[in-house]
C-alpha cells in the first residue's frame, strides 16, 4: 500500500535529575557538596532511509519516544546521555509541524538528517548551589523536559519529469514504454492509483526518473478525484510532461483538456506553472488525431496560462513513435532547470505587528474553587524542582514570587487556605 501522509507524535528524552550528596570521607570532615549533574535526555532524529519507498510503516507506529537522561550520581558523577532516537523516512519527506504548519525539516538527499526534538539538559547537582551562605545546600534541579510535537510526515515522490493529464491518456503505457516500470494498464479511469516511477536511460548515457502521477479531473484540486492527493507530488519535479489525448475517441475537446488541468495546477499552486512544459499529442496512431493536433495548435495561441508557449512533440506511447525525440528534449531541459525548493505553507504575517509575548503564567479557577496555574515557563521551572527536598521547594517559591504570581493570586480573590494546583501537585495559598 502507497502511504504518502501520515500524522505522528514524537518526544524527545527529558534530561536526568540532578543529585544531592555530599562527601563522606574518612579525615574529610567538612567534604561539601558532591551531587552529580544529571545526563542530557535523547534528540528525536529523522534521517533518510534508500530502502523505504512509503509511509506504510508510521501507520502501525504513530508515537515515538527517545529514552531519559541518566541521573547525576555520587561524588559529582554526571548521569549517562541518551541515545538519540533516530527514525528512517523515504527520500522526499518533508516534515511540518502539525499545529504551526511549519515545515520543520525538508529530506532530499541520500544522507540527509535533521533534530526535529531536541532532549531536555541534565538537571544541576547540588554543587552547583554552594555558597559561603549556604556551603551545604539540599537543593538539585531535575531534568529539563525534552520537546514535544505533534508532526505530520509528508511524503513527495523525488522525480525529475513528471507525468500529468487526465485519466486513459496513455501515462502509464508511456512510463512502461520508456522506462522498466510495469504499472497497471486497462482501458478504464483511474487505472492508476498511486504514483510509479521508472529510470529512463538514454544511449548518450544520460537519464533521469519519470513518475506516473494518477489521473487529474477538473475539480481536483479542490478535492474531487483522486488528483488532489497526489498533486503534492508534481512539486518535486523539475520538467512536466503534459499528455493530451488526441484520438478524440472519448469525445472530449484536447484544448479544453489542456487547459483544465493546468488550472488545476495553477490552483493548487501557481509556482507550478513556472516549470518547463511540454506537450505531448499521444495516441497519433488514431485515425482523426492529425487533424484534432492542428486544430489544437491553433487553439493553443490563445492560451494566457503559461508563460511561454509550451513545444509539441508527437507521439505514439504504443507504436513508440517519437518517443526519442521527446525523452532527448525532456533530458536536455533538465539540463538546464534547477531544483525547485519545497514551499513553505503561508503563514499569516498579522503577528509580526501585534506581537504579544506569551506569558509567564496564567491562572485559572476550576469549579471545585481550586486556582489553577500554568503556562510553559511556570510549568517547565516546577518539572525541574525536586520535591522531595524542602530547599528546593522553597527556591521554587522564590521563583514564583519573582514573577509575581502571588500578587495576581491576591489579584485574583486568593485567600488563605485556598488550593493552587500546578500540575499534578496541590497547595494551600498563604498570602
Amino acid at each position: 500500500m502507497f502511504v504518502d501522509q501520515v500524522k505522528i507524535s514524537v518526544k524527545a528524552g527529558n534530561g536526568g535529575d540532578g543529585m544531592v550528596a555530599f562527601r563522606r570521607e574518612k579525615f574529610v570532615p567538612n567534604g561539601g557538596p558532591a551531587g552529580g549533574d544529571g545526563g542530557r535526555g535523547g534528540n528525536i532524529v529523522f534521517a533518510v532511509d534508500e530502502g523505504l519507498r512509503t509511509l506504510m510503516d508510521f501507520r502501525y507506529q504513530r508515537k515515538f519516544k527517545a529514552k531519559h537522561g541518566g541521573n547525576g550520581g555520587i561524588k559529582q558523577m554526571t548521569g549517562r546521555g541518551a541515545e538519540d532516537t533516530i527514525i528512517h523516512v523515504p527520500q522526499g519527506t518533508t516534515i511540518i509541524n502539525a499545529e504551526t504548519e511549519q515545515v520543520m525539516g525538508d529530506l532530499v538527499a541520500p544522507d540527509d538528517s535533521v533534530i526535529i526534538a531536541h532532549g531536555g539538559r541534565g538537571g544541576r547537582g547540588n554543587i552547583h548551589f554552594a555558597s559561603p551562605k549556604n556551603p551545604a545546600p539540599e537543593i538539585a534541579e531535575n531534568g529539563e523536559p525534552g520537546q514535544e510535537f505533534e508532526i505530520r510526515l509528508e511524503l513527495k515522490v523525488l522525480a525529475d519529469v513528471g507525468l500529468v493529464g487526465f485519466p486513459s491518456v496513455g501515462k502509464s503505457t508511456l512510463l512502461a514504454t520508456v522506462t522498466s516500470a510495469k504499472p497497471k494498464i486497462a482501458e478504464y479511469h483511474f487505472t492508476t492509483l498511486v504514483p510509479n516511477l521508472g529510470m529512463v536511460r538514454l544511449p548518450d548515457g544520460r537519464d533521469f526518473v519519470m513518475a506516473d502521477l494518477p489521473g487529474l479531473i477538473e475539480g481536483a484540486a479542490a478535492g474531487v478525484g483522486l488528483g488532489f492527493q497526489f498533486l503534492r507530488h508534481v512539486e518535486r519535479t523539475r520538467v512536466i510532461l503534459h499528455l493530451i489525448d488526441m484520438s478524440g475517441l472519448e469525445g472530449r475537446d484536447p484544448y479544453e483538456d489542456f487547459e483544465k488541468i493546468n488550472q488545476e495546477l495553477m490552483t493548487y499552486d501557481p509556482d507550478i506553472l513556472k516549470r518547463p512544459q511540454i506537450v505531448v499529442a499521444n495516441k497519433m496512431d488514431m485515425p482523426d488525431s492529425e487533424d484534432n493536433l492542428a486544430k489544437f495548435k491553433e487553439d493553443l495561441k490563445q492560451d494566457d496560462l503559461l508563460a511561454q508557449a509550451p513545444e509539441i512533440y508527437a507521439v505514439s506511447a504504443l507504436t513508440h513513435k517519437g518517443l526519442t525525440p521527446l525523452l532527448q528534449r525532456t533530458a536536455d531541459m533538465l539540463a538546464e532547470t534547477p531544483q525547485f525548493p519545497v514551499k513553505q505553507p503561508e503563514v499569516a504575517t498579522k503577528a509580526e505587528y501585534d506581537f504579544k509575548p506569551e506569558p509567564e503564567f496564567t491562572i485559572t479557577q476550576d469549579a471545585n474553587g481550586t486556582w489553577v496555574l500554568g503556562g510553559e515557563k511556570l510549568l517547565k521551572l516546577f518539572k525541574m524542582t525536586d520535591i522531595n527536598h524542602d530547599e528546593s521547594l522553597l527556591r521554587f517559591t522564590r521563583q514564583m514570587r519573582g514573577m509575581g504570581i502571588d500578587n495576581s493570586l491576591r489579584d485574583h480573590g486568593a485567600k488563605n487556605g485556598d488550593l493552587v494546583q500546578i500540575d499534578d501537585f496541590t497547595f494551600e495559598y498563604m498570602a
